[in-house]
């Protein structure tokens, strides 16, 4: 009887054997290398909006700054978003916004060595900032309705937080009780009052506060002293900006 042939079967063993899913890893790599590379291109040609835009999410992705009416650029620049993307601010979160005018002022180097001479209250009304002259006149020169650099610089930084919430503003200037002879004293406290918190308006509008965002300007002259048994201290010489409440339920 012949003997029945042997049949020996070999599997072949395909190339991804001996790699595995290296080559998948890699490729991934490659994929996503070129992505960024095409998003870093696509940046480079992109309008400064965009890139500005495209910064601020990075530098603040949990989009907080949006209280103040920014967009992640940092204390001090020009807010883009409109009144329709922030928190309304009402009594219960007023205080909220306080703390980060003030740690946005404490940012900026030279408006951190004016700390002593801004003070932020919440109030009946709103959030009350005040800026208070010293003896040698911070915001404005002595007796003089314009402002200094100092006050330009303090109330363009508030107007550019400021103009994105959606809450009304109101500005008000005092005066010391000291006399003022200008003008063969046609001029006075009550005049210079009005005419430095309307040019705080004017700046405020120009650099960041909406046109229909202020709603009042008063002047108090020394009607209204922060001291009232030191009349002519030189903080009862100040610009209030106060940040009125919206009312919830009237939006209702």
């Amino acid at each position: 009887m012949a003997a029945r042939p042997i049949i020996v079967i070999k599997k072949k063993v395909g190339h991804g054997g001996h790699h595995g899913g290296a080559w998948k890893v890699a490729y991934a790599d490659f994929v996503t290398a070129m992505m960024s590379l095409f998003i870093v291109l696509w940046l480079m040609n992109s309008s400064k909006p965009i890139k500005e835009a495209v910064a601020g999410y990075f530098k603040d992705p949990a989009g907080t700054t949006k209280l103040l009416g920014g967009n992640g650029k940092g204390p001090g620049q020009s807010a883009d978003v409109g009144p329709e993307n922030t928190l309304t601010l009402t009594k219960d979160n007023m205080a909220k916004l306080k703390d980060d005018l003030q740690s946005a002022i404490h940012k900026i180097d030279d408006l951190n060595k004016l700390k002593n001479q801004i003070e932020m209250t919440v109030t009946s009304e709103g959030l009350r900032i005040e800026l208070m002259e010293t003896a040698k006149g911070t915001f404005f020169d002595s007796g003089s309705p314009e402002l200094n650099e100092s006050g330009k610089e303090t109330l363009i930084a508030l107007a550019k937080q400021l103009g994105g919430v959606p809450n009304k503003i109101s500005i008000e200037g005092h005066t010391d009780s000291k006399p003022l002879d200008r003008h063969g004293g046609e001029y006075g406290n009550w005049e210079l009052s009005v005419d430095r918190a309307n040019n705080a308006r004017r700046l405020m509008q120009e650099n960041g506060l909406r046109p229909d965002q202020v709603t009042q300007v008063r002047g108090y002259a020394d009607q209204k002293l922060r001291k009232v048994d030191a009349p002519e201290d030189p903080s009862n010489r100040r610009i209030s900006v106060i940040v009125q409440y919206i009312d919830e339920a009237s939006k209702k």
